[in-house]
């Protein structure tokens, strides 16, 4: 066969024209050619061809289907349009997880045991017997739809556009994690980053409060940095503040550095809030997350950077809160709770 055009751009031609004229042998040869010519794309065909593979994602077939999916999501990575690639992977990443849960159901109906580990090839005879072809898929190719899925959700429109598909997602998410016993963090997490956040952060120590607003925060590490800037850094509270090497990569700088913590963070009820968790675990009082800072139990270290390394975050001071309104929110806190374990 003689390709119109070569490289990257006459493979997404020609893969798009063979999934919508459903030619199978065609579109099989154009996907290996994908895969091969991908890492010599020009930009312009990276541009060009994410968005493109995006809208035909729903009629390729279910087993090549994530890894054109992949590619989608590192077009994305390299430039192209998220807002125009977000529908069809969203789309896909559903059927993924419904395939998957479907999986896990089946898998308990007829037997359990431990959840076989997906390979490079699709899921065998034994394990599509017992499940359907449909629900295998969706368990096989989850991690491939977590990478394209994550590349899109680094973009706030992304985020933003997802509205509550986010809900539904994680819903089914949770259901697959607990049958199999496997974490999907990193989706886990993109799913539940949030955008134009308001939150009160009450500093136990000082008896202050502060209105504050944050987004793309991916956990409690690159908050707890960003907060104490905020406070610290910015001569609000007293502690311990981070240089601004640890701040900026903590933002958008591209890199890791070491930092130690400035605080204890606590929730409202007085549990601790860890810092592998993420803001949206910061409890809700009245329409607001409300968090408590308090001095550090001991000392901890680790290195400050981006959960998402693609994905800008950061945590805005607004203003410091008037003492009348300090109390009434203090008014929802209980002393912190000793540690047990």
């Amino acid at each position: 066969m003689i390709f119109s055009k070569a490289g990257f751009g006459g493979a997404v031609a020609d893969f798009e024209a063979a999934v919508v004229a459903q030619d199978a042998k065609r579109s099989g040869k154009a996907f290996v050619r994908l895969q091969e010519t991908f890492g010599q794309a020009k930009e312009a065909d990276l541009l060009d061809g994410g968005p493109r593979l995006a809208a035909v994602l729903e009629h390729v077939p279910p087993g090549p289907r994530a890894v054109v999916a992949v590619l989608v999501g590192a077009c994305v990575e390299r430039g192209a349009d998220a807002e125009r690639c977000a529908p069809g992977v969203r789309a896909g990443l559903r059927v993924a997880l419904e395939g998957a849960a479907a999986f896990a159901g089946a898998w308990a109906a007829t037997g359990g045991g431990p959840f076989p580990v997906p390979d490079a090839g699709e899921p065998g005879e034994e394990i599509v017997g017992r499940t359907g072809f449909d629900a295998a898929v969706g368990w096989w190719t989850l991690r491939q739809w977590e990478m394209a899925a994550v590349a899109l959700l680094n973009h706030r429109a992304v985020r933003a556009g997802a509205g509550g598909d986010r809900e539904e997602l994680l819903r089914l998410l949770a259901t697959v994690e607990q049958a199999s016993g496997e974490q999907f963090r990193s989706l886990g997490h993109a799913l539940r980053v949030l955008d134009d956040e308001p939150l009160v952060a009450l500093h136990r120590t000082s008896g202050t409060g502060y209105a504050l607003r944050f987004f793309g925060i991916g956990d409690n590490f690159q908050l707890h940095t960003l907060l104490a800037d905020a406070l610290i850094g910015g001569g609000h509270v007293a502690g311990h503040a981070p240089s601004p090497h640890e701040v900026a990569v903590c933002r958008e700088t591209p890199g890791q550095v070491d930092t130690v913590g400035s605080f204890d963070l606590t929730a409202p009820d007085g549990g601790r809030l860890w810092n592998e968790g993420a803001p949206a675990d910061i409890p809700v009082v009245d329409g607001v997350r409300l968090l408590v800072l308090d001095e550090p139990s001991y000392r901890r270290s680790w290195p400050a950077g981006r959960f998402f390394p693609g994905m800008r975050g950061d945590v805005i001071l607004e203003r410091a809160l008037e003492p009348e309104e300090t109390e009434r929110w203090f008014a929802h806190v209980s002393p912190a709770k000793e540690l047990t374990g």
